[in-house]
């Protein structure tokens, strides 16, 4: 049955994922969109070198997560910053200079 193997692999991951807020940014009143829950996945095979994964699930464990959410995670982000036409509220963009402004500060 197609659906049950999806099923059992979203209730699987559930407890593991939080939005991509934590992976990317201090700032837990930033949200992001997140996929829906019933959203087809692909699966893809991906080699990484024996560092890169080792720092991988040592992040992934930091935050709570599978190796697999941060990995999806990253992706998402990473494909964020290459889109040219997202456009971020003004009020957005002040904050996170005002953020970024008090930690220099601070330092």
């Amino acid at each position: 049955m197609p659906g049950a193997s999806r099923s059992r692999g979203a209730a699987m991951n559930r407890p593991f994922d939080h939005g991509v807020t934590a992976t990317v940014t201090d700032d837990p009143g930033q949200h992001r969109s997140q996929p829906e829950a019933d959203a087809p996945m692909i699966s893809r095979s991906l080699r990484l070198p024996v560092d890169l994964d080792r720092q991988l699930r040592e992040h992934a464990r930091a935050r709570g997560l599978g190796s697999a959410t941060l990995m999806r995670q990253l992706i998402e982000a990473g494909l964020a910053e290459l889109d040219d036409t997202v456009v971020v509220p003004l009020a957005d963009v002040r904050r996170v200079l005002a953020e970024l402004a008090r930690r220099h500060q601070a330092a």
